[in-house]
């Protein structure tokens, strides 16, 4: 478990994430992280894991509508 503290960033609040924190998350300055509230509270994470699930479903709508999508975009 890492701590950290909230503090003052400008005109608004954040958290400094030390530099194992970012390791871990395997993210840099300017990536996204997302939070996501879950049955133990929230968690801080680079991915969301519906994303995948919604680029699925989108993917299969696309290849079953290809000719009306295709014929959209002209």
């Amino acid at each position: 478990m890492l701590k950290v503290k909230v503090t003052t960033v400008g005109n608004s609040v954040g958290i400094v994430l030390p530099k194992e924190a970012l390791a871990k998350l395997k993210v840099g300055k300017g990536d996204v992280l997302y939070l996501v509230e879950g049955p133990e509270g929230l968690t801080l994470t680079p991915y969301r894991e519906d994303f995948e699930q919604q680029l699925d479903a989108a993917r299969k709508v696309m290849r079953r509508y290809r000719h009306a999508l295709r014929a959209l975009a002209k």
